[in-house]
């Protein structure tokens, strides 16, 4: 704990700040937020800059794609933002991103360096990634080793050979990838990169879907990086949230043979995790208590912890609301599913294509048989009264009197809307103990009203 303590002052760790918001001082303008934060002692960038015409946002912009280098931190571009703050109220927010700002990114700095070896790696969903290994080279502020050769298509069109010298730039300068082959200095004992054709991890051979560039590994029983990722979706906060066990565990349960898919968890005994290496009385309790208390996760928690392609968090909710049992969602067409908000035809395919999967329906029926929630509780469905109708919720923390999907059950009950995220277009964020950072500043900055749990107890009228 003290070794923790003293790291901050050791990191020389600052803060800028780039905008005020505030409900009792109102500034007219964005500038005037700003020096009013200098005035305050806060720290602020001294580069920004008014502009009064798009001809000077674009000398600025010139001017810094070359002063960048000057700057004590590497920045990838610069944000032009409306100064006036009633005309950034008029043009609101996405639930991404503010319609009142954009960012414009300076091209990627690329520079060269040679290409060692070629890996593969396997995901979650079979998809295999070429991985380049590179002699270690500082871009952008950070040593690069590996860089992303995307796909097979990738790979052809560079024409790559191993040895070669390759150009290399980071998407957004953040992730590393390969962006051309210097051929003039290709050695004549070079050998040309060829994208595999079996599985690196177990041998089986690839498919390639019709009118994609990727390959996957169809071996989604028995392939180990497939199993591994599988059962970490499958156990994250997000999913099941079983906390008691982590990546370690799962490893040493897939190498023991204890488990192949989710619905072995729940038939893990005391001796199996007792006989683990570092497991003993109380860890191994613990696991098994985790895992029983996963069985009362939603159906929602559940959809997406099956970890259906393309299905996310949000995804997920949202079947839900028109499905309310897995049986239900098995049997919906495409086209009945592309009728939900945020389902898209690559999302509707991926669902009813999971569903064709007879391995998918056998471990649909084995977590029907240990208990985990395939369909929305009777009360969870119910509605109650409409004292809520026409009102949009966000829910953040952690609850005295509540777990939170018990909290958002009780708002759909009474006719409430949850979102995931804080838009413009959100009436309140529910604020427990620990509420998301960023959350709770974009609801400030959007001047959502905040409520705590006293208060979404009286609109309950409980």
């Amino acid at each position: 704990k003290t070794l923790k303590t003293n790291l901050g002052p050791k990191r020389s760790l600052d803060c800028y700040l780039y905008s005020f918001r505030s409900a009792a001082i109102e500034p007219l303008t964005h500038e005037a937020g700003m020096q009013l934060l200098e005035k305050w002692g806060f720290n602020i960038s001294p580069t920004y800059k008014k502009c009064t015409t798009l001809e000077e946002v674009i000398e600025y912009i010139d001017y810094w794609e070359t002063a960048k280098k000057k700057l004590p931190i590497v920045i990838d571009g610069v944000v032009i933002k409306v100064n006036d703050i009633s005309q950034q109220s008029r043009l609101g927010s996405t639930a991404k991103s503010p319609r009142w700002a954009i960012a414009y990114k300076f091209k990627p700095e690329n520079i060269a360096t040679v290409l060692e070896k070629v890996t593969y790696q396997v995901g979650r969903t079979g998809v295999i990634t070429p991985v380049a290994h590179l002699k270690p080279t500082l871009l952008a502020g950070t040593t690069v080793k590996r860089a992303s050769l995307h796909n097979a298509d990738e790979i052809e069109r560079l024409g790559i050979y191993l040895g070669d010298t390759v150009f290399i730039e980071k998407g957004g300068d953040i992730i590393p990838k390969v962006t051309g082959v210097d051929t003039t200095k290709r050695g004549l004992d070079s050998k040309l990169v060829k994208f595999i054709t079996h599985c690196p991890a177990c041998s089986t051979a690839l498919v390639r879907q019709d009118e994609q560039a990727l390959y996957y590994c169809p071996n989604a029983k028995a392939c180990p990086p497939q199993t591994q990722a599988m059962l970490e979706h499958f156990i994250h906060r997000k999913a099941m949230d079983i906390h008691t066990i982590g990546k370690k565990t799962i490893a040493l349960l897939v190498e023991k043979g204890l488990i192949r898919t989710p619905a072995d968890l729940y038939s893990l005994r005391y001796g199996d995790i007792y006989a683990l290496d570092g497991f003993k009385d109380l860890s191994t309790k613990n696991v098994l208590r985790g895992i029983e208390q996963s069985k009362q996760r939603s159906f929602e928690r559940v959809l997406f912890a099956l970890g259906i392609r393309h299905v996310g968090e949000v995804v997920a909710e949202k079947i839900v609301q028109h499905y309310q049992d897995i049986d239900s969602l098995a049997q919906a067409s495409a086209e009945e599913l592309m009728a939900i908000p945020e389902v898209g035809e690559k999302i509707a395919h991926s669902i009813t294509a999971y569903f064709q999967e007879s391995k998918n329906l056998q471990l649909i029926e084995s977590l029907k048989k240990v208990g985990l929630q395939l369909r929305i509780a009777e009360t969870k469905a119910a509605l109650i009264s409409r004292l809520l109708a026409g009102k949009s919720f966000v829910i953040s923390g952690t609850f005295q009197n509540f777990e939170r999907e018990d909290l958002k059950s009780l708002i759909r009950s009474r006719g409430g809307e949850v979102s995931s995220s804080v838009s413009n277009k959100l009436d309140y964020l529910v604020a427990g103990h620990k509420p998301g950072s960023t959350k709770l500043a974009r609801a400030q900055a959007l001047g959502v009203q905040i409520i705590h749990e006293e208060a979404i107890i009286q609109m309950f009228e409980l």
